[in-house]
């Protein structure tokens, strides 16, 4: 697209695949011309994360604009959904692009406001699992799905990083009218450099947010099980912060003597890959997680749940994924891997293959076709 235009990206949290996903598009909208700004949380991320956005603002022609965003729905919304709704009145936007359920639910609303007295921007939403997480047997997958249903006639354009997100999307708002694009998420050429263990890595390495979601609980309670069934030492070293970290901590002293643990804080992922051999992602829940992408570029051994996108990124070599939740499975998992029975896809082809379909360039460009769709409904 020739004409530059006037963009901004609109999520609460700016912590994991969200805000690694806007800083990519960002990086690529800037470098192309366009307009860029942020809206997100004022009251989520450490110390990491605050470097980061900090990195991030002088790229933001539209500015970065940090507000109290609860992740349930409060009174307050109401409030700050009003100051967003004055200050983008003053920018002309031509794409308001929304991510994940809460900025989703601020974007389109806003969006729609906001051509009551001037031209409406675009409205684009991509859920990043989400609501789409939910069972809707729960009172919180009723809740989440109803208010789906709702804010989708005020969506010009939805955007789903993976064909599961597109089905669970697709089962809780039926009927849908608004149109799609599937856009994947993609990484950049340095990340494709293989990375080799320090010598002093641990046998397994964890990175991503502390939280029961994520399985961290599952890994935990999984670890005692292979030390037992090996008969010897296991290591771990967990990378990341969240809401549940203290709790992990008072269960990591309580395992085996034969397991051993270690926490660092939040850093980039290629900067903790050499503290483990073996990258275990144990999601309950996921999207198309990063973590996943960035460890096969770099080609890390993984052992990853059978959930979300993570079939799709490794297909056809995804034999070898774990049943979700369940301690007892991913020990198994781990003892074989660890023995040596377990045999894993070759990392160059693994890499080779997020290669040839994760391009953060491609990802940006497929993002760009989707603004035009959106623009022309």
């Amino acid at each position: 697209m020739s004409q530059s235009l006037a963009i901004v990206h609109c999520f609460r949290s700016p912590v994991g695949g969200i805000f690694r996903h806007v800083r990519d598009l960002i990086a690529e909208q800037k470098a192309a011309g366009h307009r860029v700004g942020v809206i997100c949380d004022d009251n989520t991320g450490g110390e990491f994360e605050e470097k980061m956005m900090a990195q991030l603002e002088s790229d933001l022609d539209l500015g970065l604009h940090r507000v109290t965003m609860d992740r349930a729905i409060s009174p307050s919304d109401l409030k700050v959904m009003f100051q967003l709704t004055r200050l983008l009145r003053s920018m002309d936007l031509d794409i308001l692009h929304s991510h994940g359920a809460k900025g989703g639910a601020y974007a389109r609303l806003i969006g729609s406001v906001l051509g009551w007295r001037s031209r409406k921007p675009a409205r684009l939403y991509c859920p990043h699992g989400g609501s789409v997480h939910y069972d809707t047997k729960t009172m919180s997958g009723r809740v989440y799905g109803t208010l789906e249903r709702l804010l989708e006639r005020f969506t010009d354009r939805l955007v789903f990083v993976c064909e599961y997100e597109q089905d669970g999307y697709l089962a809780k708002v039926p009927n849908l009218t608004t149109s799609y694009s599937i856009v994947r998420n993609g990484i950049t050429e340095p990340e494709f450099e293989h990375i080799k263990p320090a010598e002093d890595a641990s046998d397994l390495l964890y990175i991503g947010m502390m939280r029961d979601l994520k399985g961290v609980d599952v890994f935990l309670d999984a670890l005692p099980i292979v030390a037992e069934r090996l008969n010897k030492k296991i290591t771990a070293t967990l990378v990341g912060d969240g809401p549940d970290l203290e709790r992990y901590k008072q269960v990591a002293a309580g395992l085996a003597p034969q397991v051993e643990t270690r926490f660092f804080d939040p850093m980039p992922a290629r900067v903790a890959f050499p503290l483990g051999k073996t990258l275990v992602v144990p999601s309950r829940a996921e999207s198309m997680p990063y973590i996943v992408l960035e460890a096969l570029a770099a080609q890390i051994p993984l052992l990853a749940t059978r959930v979300g996108g993570i079939p799709e990124i490794l297909t056809p070599f995804d034999g070898h994924l774990i049943p979700a939740g369940d301690p007892q499975e991913m020990a198994k998992t781990m003892i074989r891997h660890l023995e040596g029975s377990l045999k894993l896809p070759d990392p160059e082809e693994l890499a080779q293959l997020v290669h040839d379909r994760h391009s953060s360039s491609v990802m940006a460009a497929d993002v760009m076709k989707a603004y035009e769709a959106a623009m022309d409904s």
